[in-house]
């Protein structure tokens, strides 16, 4: 069976939507940023400040590259996936994407509390969605589908992403 990649903004759902796709399909969950935590020996926001985001976004790379080859996997990328093509077309390749979506409001409500958003560490965390999503949107669109989370449990986005994926693979 083909992966079922989960992308979208942070905060829209991609690790409770993949428990619960993994619940439907008794597929493994991989979510690249702990494989990336896990294999550096640090945290995300630690590589972002002592590397740099570029430097992260290549070990992301990498690790799409590995990971993407694998079947029967339920992938979950970091927000900032989506903008390097190499990692689409490796995604791809033996996956059906999903695009989580969900508004601003409610993706600042959803990370708010956690300390692990090196990119929201700033003055005004709401203008920094809305400018990163502003930025993303177009690489975002070009998912496999766009699913809204708003409003919905992880369970009924998983249901509808289930839904598509039977219908595609």
């Amino acid at each position: 069976m083909k992966n079922i990649v989960l992308t979208g903004f942070m905060g829209t759902g991609k690790t409770a939507v993949g428990r619960e796709l993994a619940r439907i399909f008794g597929m493994k969950v991989v979510d690249i940023d702990a494989e990336i935590e896990k294999e550096q020996g640090m945290r995300i926001s630690d590589i972002f400040s002592r590397f740099g985001e570029r430097h992260f976004r290549d070990i992301e790379t990498e690790m799409i590259r590995r990971i993407s080859k694998g079947e029967n996997i339920i992938i979950s990328t970091g927000g900032g996936a989506v903008l390097r093509e190499e990692n689409m077309q490796a995604l791809r390749e033996n996956g059906i994407v999903f695009c989580l979506d969900a508004g601003p409001e409610t993706i600042l409500q959803r990370t708010g509390k956690s300390d692990d958003r090196p990119l929201l560490k700033v003055d005004n965390p709401m203008a920094k969605i809305k400018e990163l999503l502003d930025f993303r949107m177009p690489f975002y669109e070009r998912a496999g589908a766009m699913i809204g989370t708003e409003g919905k449990t992880p369970v009924e986005v998983a249901e509808e992403i289930a839904e598509i994926y039977r219908c595609r693979r």
